[in-house]
């Protein structure tokens, strides 16, 4: 249940991947109308199949204006707030319920005789295949696109990285800008704050924050090979900071024994690791 809250990942909303949603999705939704003829749309007009296609492009037409009000709100909403896991599915039930409603009143004003509830209910059922579906492969599509666009940011950050060397560390957004570099023996730890980071570290004697806009999953494959090692869902450690790994009734911590530093929570998933870890970089 806990996944449910988690908030969705920032690509899912982005500008470019709505627009192609909306496109795919009515591509998809114009050929299964033209083969499937759902809705009893076959019979709504005594036409050509030319004329039935003029006619179905125009009944996509008044369900993909749903979506492009629905998306838009999304996007505006996305760039204030996190969108979770539960909110987003929510979401997309709003959306095939408002385009079976836009479908049911078109429906009923095209001489059709059965109850409307019935007509609702194979309204409902139709707009599900007609969203769902493209909304899947769209989703997969975008996810991949994603993790092969972070694997080439990797890379070019550690290229970048390498020029500058091996005591400096920088970070960069998830567009590839540079927002921060400080010295490797100045970073405490990053933590998972939706779609940012939080990078802690110490400046002029005091702890300092600085907010990423990128993810954890990303920073871990940046720091791949170095003692920054993720020990929590939500965490990463710079283990030359650490001075002692406590372990209590409720689970293990890492404990930097510095005034107004927070203990990290360890995972068991990450337990081992971490105490290796701690072995390897004294």
């Amino acid at each position: 249940m806990e996944y449910l809250h988690k908030p969705i990942p920032s690509y899912i909303y982005k500008k470019s991947n709505i627009i192609s949603l909306v496109i795919f999705t009515a591509a998809f939704a114009l050929i299964f109308i033209n083969i499937y003829k759902p809705f009893r749309s076959a019979d709504w007009y005594d036409v050509s199949e030319i004329m039935f296609f003029v006619y179905s492009s125009l009944l996509i037409l008044v369900g993909m204006l749903v979506v492009v009000v629905s998306r838009v709100i999304m996007y505006k909403y996305g760039k204030k707030h996190s969108i979770s896991y539960m909110a987003f599915g929510i979401w997309i039930v709003i959306e095939i319920a408002a385009m079976s409603i836009s479908y049911t009143v078109l429906s009923l004003a095209v001489e059709q005789t059965e109850p409307i509830t019935t007509v609702f209910k194979n309204s409902l059922k139709n707009t599900s295949l007609v969203l769902l579906l493209p909304y899947a492969i769209s989703l997969l599509y975008f996810s991949m696109q994603e993790k092969s666009n972070q694997l080439k940011l990797i890379k070019e950050l550690q290229k970048s990285s390498d020029r500058q060397g091996p005591n400096i560390l920088s970070f960069y957004d998830e567009k590839g800008e540079l927002r921060l570099s400080i010295k490797k023996e100045s970073l405490l730890y990053l933590e998972s704050a939706d779609n940012y980071v939080c990078v802690w570290y110490i400046n002029k004697g005091k702890i300092a924050k600085f907010l990423l806009r990128n993810t954890l999953k990303v920073m871990e494959g940046f720091f791949e090979g170095t003692n920054i090692l993720r020990c929590h869902r939500s965490f990463m450690v710079n283990f030359d900071k650490v001075n002692i790994i406590r372990r209590e009734k409720d689970g293990i911590f890492i404990d930097f024994g510095i005034e107004d530093v927070a203990d990290i929570p360890v995972s068991k998933s990450y337990s081992e690791k971490v105490t290796k870890s701690f072995m390897i970089f004294p």
